[in-house]
């Protein structure tokens, strides 16, 4: 049985998805990132980084796993599934992994910082993150061209890249003459362990994520 740590983000998203994909039993412990729940000493000891997600595996000696990515490993390897097992196929899936985890992600998360949460509006900032990350999502595309997935058989880097791109139009990024992309976006939106893991823990109202964000922010 899986522990998970969560709240309605995309790196949230991430695992919630993987775990329904696995189909692995779970059981949700949300994570109030408003009222700061990730800094309290019982989480800081699951994840000393105080971020969601995380995971506690109580099937192997309550094993405690942090980061987004690494859990995704993690969990892949557990089940064999997701991820090749030859060295070379790991590695694609890896590289495409560590893609969103260095790129997407943070040029994404940047983009939605000064797009839409920070007090003040700084254009040459918003520029330069929507201007990555709409490059990122160009690499993406080239990807895709000739294939389904990213690694040509469905996986984890396809997760993991979803999760953030998927919600490009709240970063303000156009995906317009990415029409590979757009497929991709569509084919992941279609899948049933996708759509229910996107509602774990709760569904994102996209308001009330815009006020909880701003909180976090003025701290």
């Amino acid at each position: 049985m899986i522990d998970l740590y969560t709240a309605a983000t995309p790196n949230g998203w991430k695992v919630s998805v993987l775990l329904e994909e696995l189909g692995m039993p779970y059981t949700v412990h949300p994570v109030s990132l408003s009222q700061g729940e990730q800094k309290t000493p019982a989480y800081l000891a699951i994840n000393p980084n105080g971020r969601i997600p995380a995971i506690v595996d109580r099937a192997h000696g309550d094993f405690a796993v942090f980061e987004s990515g690494a859990i995704m490993l993690y969990l892949a390897k557990q089940s064999g599934q997701l991820l090749p097992q030859d060295p070379q196929g790991e590695s694609r899936v890896t590289q495409w992994l560590m893609f969103q985890m260095g790129g997407v992600g943070p040029m994404m998360g940047q983009a939605n910082v000064f797009y839409r949460y920070f007090p003040e509006k700084i254009q040459p900032v918003i520029d330069r993150y929507q201007k990555e990350s709409r490059r990122l999502f160009e690499v993406l595309d080239t990807q895709l061209q000739g294939r389904d997935y990213l690694c040509d058989d469905y996986s984890i880097a396809d997760i993991a890249n979803w999760c953030w791109v998927r919600i490009h139009a709240w970063s303000g990024v156009d995906v317009t003459g990415l029409d590979r992309l757009q497929a991709w976006i569509a084919r992941l939106e279609a899948r049933p362990a996708c759509q229910r893991g996107i509602v774990v823990p709760e569904p994102l109202v996209l308001e009330e994520a815009l006020d909880m964000a701003k909180k976090i922010i003025t701290k």
